[in-house]
Formats: structure tokens, C-alpha cells, sequence
């Protein structure tokens, strides 16, 4: 084992950067029973089972959670067999399903495709909803055009960052160029606090947008409507930006499911990656 390995009886143990979490693997256990523990506050998290959305609502990130984090995000689109399984899901949960993400619902239709006109979303963190096709936004700030102009003329010093305009927000990417990160952040604090623009960072990019939403509201939006009134909510996220998501989960009774690798969260659950979320979604559709 890699990482920080140890041997204690007869279960493995491995650490994850030697500050978030470990796993703990013993034989003959199955890899349905691996226990994620965080290293703050020792609260282990499993592998969520089909039982846990019956009765349930269940919001679904996009990016890194159903679908694989990519070098340039405008080339990210469903296929099909994930295109099936939403609706599947939809039925099976008598409509209890939305999107939940940091993208704007106009990037989430073109990345789903005719599907997501029969969903619940709430896109760009929180900041813009549609239920029953009635779609609900704020208006758009003229400081995000100017802070776009002035990350996209940042950006052209390097060819691996990448500008990403949302309808609430603007987001620049440097997965290609991971030597930036710190210049990249540094500038965009200092836009974010000019042109009074929240600061939310990713996985290897950082975006400013419209304030005053989160996931977290997101979820107790939906959650104040039927169907998904009086039901418990799970929330499946991979981000930072999905933590206000798993806490308002937590606090309305219900549960998070972290995707990738193991770190303090206010999840529950836990899965490694995109494709066992699938596999997870498929066993609880069938």
C-alpha cells in the first residue's frame, strides 16, 4: 500500500495525504464494506446501499459525480446509458430527482440533452431554479462581463488555463496548468473583492459569481415542494462546493454521499468515482 500503509491484524489500513482520512480494508470484507474515516472527527463513512433512497429525494452534482472531470469542461455531454438511467431514476422515485449544480442550467440541458426538460434543477450554486418548466433567475450583475474580459486576458499568458463563462458566474480553469494555481488565485481574490463578486473554488479552478445561493439552499428550496416534501434528502457531490449541500442534508434528516477521494466532509457515504456512483444509481433504479 501506498501513501501511508499498515498492516493491524487481519485489515489493511492506508492513509490519504496523511491528513484527511484513512481505509480500512479487512479480509475477507467486501469492497461494498470499505470504511472511509475522516481524520477530524473519526466519523466513519461507508458505501451506501439501495435502501438508502427508499422514500427518499435524491439530488445528483453533474461534474466529477456522474460524470468524469475533463480538461475542457464545454465538452462535457451525457451518454446515453447515464442519459437512461436519469430517467429511470425519475420514475422509480415518482419524480423525486433534480440536478443540483455549479453550472448554469443552460450548460445542464446542453450536457443532459431532452431529459432534463422532466427534471427539477438548480444550476450556477443555488442562484437559478426550474420546476415544471417555470424558471426562476436573478439578474445578471454587468461586473461579470468586465471580471470575464479581465480573467480572459489572465488567461491568455498561459495555454492550459481555460475561461468558462456561466450565466452567474465566470470560471477559469488551470488543470492544464497546475503551476499557476496560486497566481490564478491570487488574482481572482483580488476581482472577486473589486467587482463584489463571490469567490467559489473547484478542483483545479476557481469561479467568481452571483452571491447569496449555495447548494445547501439549493436542496432546501426543493425540498420545501412536493414531491419532495416531507421525504429525506441525499445529496451525491464530489466538490467543496457541494458541502452546503451534506450539511443541509444532515440537517433535514437525511444524508451525503462524497464522491473521490476520502476527506473531512459533512457526508455520510462515500464512493470512489463517477463510475461506481453509476453502478450504485443502476442497483437502486432496478
Amino acid at each position: 500500500m501506498q501513501n501511508g500503509a499498515s498492516e493491524i491484524g487481519n485489515c489493511a489500513s492506508a492513509s490519504f495525504g496523511g491528513t484527511f482520512a484513512f481505509v480500512v480494508r479487512c479480509n475477507g470484507v467486501s469492497r461494498d464494506k470499505e470504511v472511509i474515516i475522516p481524520a477530524d472527527d473519526g466519523i466513519a463513512l461507508t458505501r451506501p446501499d439501495r435502501t438508502l433512497l427508499l422514500g427518499a429525494s435524491l439530488f445528483l452534482d453533474l461534474d466529477g459525480t456522474l460524470l468524469e472531470l475533463i480538461d475542457e469542461p464545454d465538452q462535457v455531454a451525457a451518454d446515453e446509458a447515464l442519459v437512461r438511467l436519469i430517467g429511470r431514476l425519475s420514475d422509480r422515485l415518482e419524480g423525486r430527482l433534480a440536478i443540483v449544480s455549479g453550472r448554469s442550467i443552460e450548460q445542464i440541458d446542453r450536457i443532459l440533452g431532452p431529459v432534463g426538460q422532466n427534471l427539477a434543477l438548480s444550476g450556477s450554486h443555488g442562484n437559478e431554479h426550474r420546476w415544471n418548466g417555470v424558471l426562476a433567475q436573478p439578474i445578471r450583475p454587468p461586473a461579470l462581463d468586465t471580471a470575464a474580459l479581465q480573467l480572459r486576458t489572465f488567461a491568455d499568458r498561459d495555454p492550459g488555463m481555460l475561461v468558462e463563462e456561466k450565466s452567474y458566474g465566470v470560471a477559469l480553469h488551470y488543470r492544464m496548468a497546475p503551476a499557476v494555481e496560486d497566481e490564478a488565485l491570487a488574482f481572482a481574490v483580488r476581482l472577486a473583492a473589486y467587482h463584489g463578486l463571490e469567490l467559489q473554488e473547484g478542483k483545479m479552478m476557481v469561479e467568481l459569481r452571483v452571491g447569496g445561493g449555495n447548494k445547501g439552499v439549493a436542496i432546501k428550496r426543493l425540498m420545501a415542494r412536493p414531491p419532495m416534501a416531507g421525504t429525506r434528502p441525499v445529496f451525491v457531490g464530489d466538490d467543496r462546493t457541494d458541502e452546503p449541500g451534506f450539511e443541509m442534508c444532515r440537517e433535514l434528516g437525511g444524508a451525503g454521499v462524497l464522491v473521490g477521494q476520502p476527506r473531512e466532509t459533512a457526508a455520510s457515504y462515500y464512493l470512489p468515482d463517477p463510475q461506481a456512483v453509476r453502478e450504485w444509481l443502476e442497483d437502486a433504479a432496478a
